[in-house]
This record gives C-alpha cells, sequence and structure tokens, in this order.
C-alpha cells in the first residue's frame, strides 16, 4: 500500500459558481476541496462559473488540494472547461465526470497536459475498465460517483451499499495495484452524523483514503475516520521498534501484544505514521 503526499481524508465539492461558497472554502477544514462546474451549476451558468471559478482560485486556499471537476468533452463547455484550467496556478487536478475507458483521460490530457487528472468513477462500463483507468500515466486519483453509480445500476439504497461493492472493490483494487489516490463516494444525509459515521468507517476498512462530502458540517466526522488513531499510532511505533530489535538480535519476526509482526506488519505501521505526520503538518 503507498500513501498519498498528502491527505485526502475530506473531500468537499462546492459549487464553481457561488461566490461566496468559494471563498468560504479557504477557512473550512478539508483536506480536498473539488470546485464542480458540472452537476452543481446550471446550463445556463456554465459559462459564467467558469470564470467565476478561475478568478476565485487566485485566493489563497492553503496547502487543501485544489481539484476542478470539468464538464465532459461530449458536453458543448467541457472542451473550454479543460483549457481554462489547463494551465491555471491555482489548480492542483482536473477531475472528469462520467470516465468509462483510458481515452476519456487521453481526450483531456491532450488539452490540459501539465495538470495531473482525477476520474469519476461511476458507470457500468467504468467500473468494468477500472484497471485500465488505473493504468493512465495522467491519472493521480479517483473518485467513485456512487449516487450515479446506483441510478445506472438500478440499484436501491441500503446501508451496507451490497449493491454498490463490486465496483467499489474493483474500483480500489485498480488504484491500489497503480499507486493512484481513490475517495469515496458522498453520503446524501448531510444532518445523519450516526450514518455518515457508518459509511465512513465502511470505506476506511476497505481502504479509501477519504470521502467527498457535499456539506461542511460532514467534515469533521471524515477527518476523525480517516486520520489514523491514537492507539493505532502507538501500536504502530511498537511494532516497528520491536522488529528493529528483532532483526538486531538475528530473528526475522517480533511479538507484540501477542501477535507476530512481520515485514508487512511493519510496512503497513510505517504508512500509519506517515499518514498521522502528513495529517499533522497539513494542521499546521
Amino acid at each position: 500500500m503507498t500513501q498519498p503526499a498528502r491527505p485526502y481524508r475530506s473531500v468537499l465539492y462546492i459549487p464553481g459558481s457561488k461566490e461566496r461558497a468559494l471563498e468560504k472554502a479557504m477557512t473550512l477544514a478539508a483536506d480536498a476541496i473539488i470546485f464542480d462546474l458540472e452537476d452543481a451549476v446550471a446550463p445556463d451558468e456554465k459559462v459564467n462559473a467558469r470564470a467565476v471559478l478561475a478568478k476565485a482560485l487566485e485566493g489563497d486556499y492553503g496547502n487543501r488540494a485544489r481539484i476542478v471537476r470539468i464538464n465532459g468533452l461530449d458536453t458543448q463547455w467541457g472542451r473550454e472547461d479543460a483549457a481554462a484550467f489547463a494551465e491555471h496556478p491555482g489548480v492542483d487536478a482536473i477531475l472528469i465526470p462520467k470516465v468509462s475507458r483510458a481515452a476519456d483521460l487521453a481526450a483531456v490530457a491532450t488539452i490540459a497536459p501539465a495538470k495531473p487528472l482525477w476520474a469519476m468513477m461511476e458507470t457500468a462500463l467504468g467500473m468494468l475498465n477500472a484497471a485500465e483507468i488505473a493504468a493512465h500515466p495522467a491519472l493521480e486519483g479517483m473518485v467513485m460517483g456512487t449516487n450515479d453509480l446506483a441510478k445506472e445500476l438500478g440499484s436501491r439504497f441500503r446501508a451496507d451499499r451490497l449493491a454498490l461493492q463490486t465496483g467499489l472493490g474493483l474500483c480500489l483494487l485498480a488504484a491500489r495495484a497503480h499507486g493512484r489516490v481513490i475517495v469515496d463516494g458522498v453520503y446524501n444525509a448531510f444532518k445523519d452524523d450516526d450514518g455518515l459515521r457508518a459509511e465512513c468507517a465502511q470505506g476506511r476498512d476497505m481502504g479509501f483514503d477519504g470521502k467527498t462530502l457535499i456539506h461542511p458540517l460532514q467534515l469533521d466526522i471524515a477527518n476523525d475516520a480517516f486520520a489514523p488513531s491514537e492507539a493505532e499510532v502507538d501500536l504502530a511505533r511498537r511494532q516497528i521498534a520491536a522488529f528493529d530489535e528483532a532483526i538486531a538480535q538475528g530473528q526475522a519476526v517480533a511479538v507484540v501484544d501477542g501477535k507476530i509482526v512481520e515485514n508487512l506488519h511493519v510496512a503497513t505501521a510505517k504508512v500509519i505514521l506517515a499518514k498521522a505526520e502528513a495529517i499533522a503538518a497539513m494542521a499546521d
């Protein structure tokens, strides 16, 4: 398992057309922001939103990752969206909606070759082509679009997300195989803290780096869920120390809390500590 250079515990969607929301986002405790020009912007506001967002991104968003979700190239706005942010210094990456094959990434890469790309994984074909998509050299991250995926599947809502597990798993496998960041889909009931906390725990336990969010009220829960706990950090440190001591004594394994510690456990422990350090740096 590779560790992203920065944390992506909380990835908050902000409409690209809302000037007050764009300004407020500079103060929110989000690890990353998706500035949305697609679903969150009405058709007659698309062109204006592009200009509003380009101006807003000249501002100071600190060390939050700044990702712009453009409209698809199959729309009348997509190509101009991509061109507008292709060299914008305030943009860290471009997010492409409804990516179904690697060719969808390649098309945007020709317009914005200098920007890392992210892929919205929200179609059935995208699930089946997840490995091909994750392998594209311009790709940096994947975002699960669980609402659109559920719509395409015709599935009903279940708290355990049983109908979505195949797609979630395929994308997670693809992202890990190719060292990409991957964040879980949104939780729609933004006032349901218990439901959000449970879905964050599920995504964290599966292996996602974080969760996309639709409201600032969800930030604290996601940040807490996807951060290593104090107990996990303490165990990681003790595992590394015990293993180092075992190696110094000519042993290949150590024992911590009655459990075997081998190379693979130490590798995981180092990832946990690196994530904790990245989160601490983010806070600073």
